[in-house]
């Protein structure tokens, strides 16, 4: 966990060292956006401006769109949406902005001009982040139930210690984590300590290589119990898929 400096106006163009405290921020897991509950709107659109400029994408997947350069025939367009902002004439004139002659463009979801210049950029960053609302003890009743309908909000006041828990369930809900509980042979489950995985690397492999990656070329079968397998325990191989809270006993050769 990484407390950044605050993202002035101009950060993105090196201004209070905005650009070390961006490049940080690309490499991390989730971002929280802490704002002032007196003044969140302004702060909010002024750091979302300038982590957007260096490529950050807040709460949202890359497009759904193919593109592949080639070296001759021009640009090859097809779309399987009716709904999409993008036609070939765009299309086109966006690839010759970017000294794009020839590639294959299809577009699979609806998508946006912004959304095709981030594709074939190719340096954006997707990532989950939170807006961490702070002081609304310093707020009406009526104020803070309209901030509390805003998406990806959390309202909290770290004075009074207000709402602290609930932040950190969404924290756990938006990084999609998993619990899964280690057994050595003849002992009870480390319920006290479980490796925390991500829900979209949580197989049986994923949980050797996230141990020690000296496990993985030893591994011979897992023990496992819980709701991943049909009965427990189950004798699983490597590319088991578990579940939240799964208990796990690792046999080597």
């Amino acid at each position: 966990m990484l407390d950044l400096p605050g993202i002035i106006e101009g950060a993105h163009d090196g201004k209070g060292r905005g650009r070390q405290v961006i490049a940080v921020a690309r490499t991390c897991d989730m971002i929280l956006i802490i704002l002032d509950a007196l003044r969140p709107i302004s702060h909010k659109k002024i750091i979302e401006r300038e982590l957007e400029k260096f490529g950050l994408r807040f709460n949202k997947g890359p497009p759904d769109i193919i593109f592949r350069p080639r070296e001759r025939g021009g640009i090859n367009f097809s779309c399987s949406v009716e709904n999409s902002d993008l036609d070939i004439e765009t299309v086109r004139a966006i690839c010759q902005v970017n000294k794009i002659n020839s590639a294959d463009v299809r577009i699979n979801s609806p998508s946006t001009e912004d959304e095709l210049i981030d594709v074939i950029e190719g340096n954006r960053v997707y990532i989950p982040c939170i807006y961490v609302l702070n002081k609304i003890d310093q707020l009406t009743i009526e104020e803070l139930d309209l901030f509390s309908e805003l998406p990806d909000v959390v309202p909290i006041s770290a004075y009074n210690g207000w709402n602290i828990d609930y932040l950190l369930d969404k924290i756990w809900e938006k990084l999609d984590f998993i619990r899964i509980y280690t057994k050595p042979k003849g002992a009870i489950p480390d319920f006290n300590e479980p490796v925390i995985l991500r829900r979209s690397r949580r197989t049986v492999a994923d949980l050797c290589d996230h141990i020690h990656r000296a496990i993985l070329p030893q591994f011979k079968y897992a023990w496992v119990w819980g709701s991943s397998v049909k009965h427990t325990p189950q004798k699983c191989g490597r590319d088991n898929v578990l579940e939240d809270e799964d208990v796990v006993q690792i046999v080597k050769r």
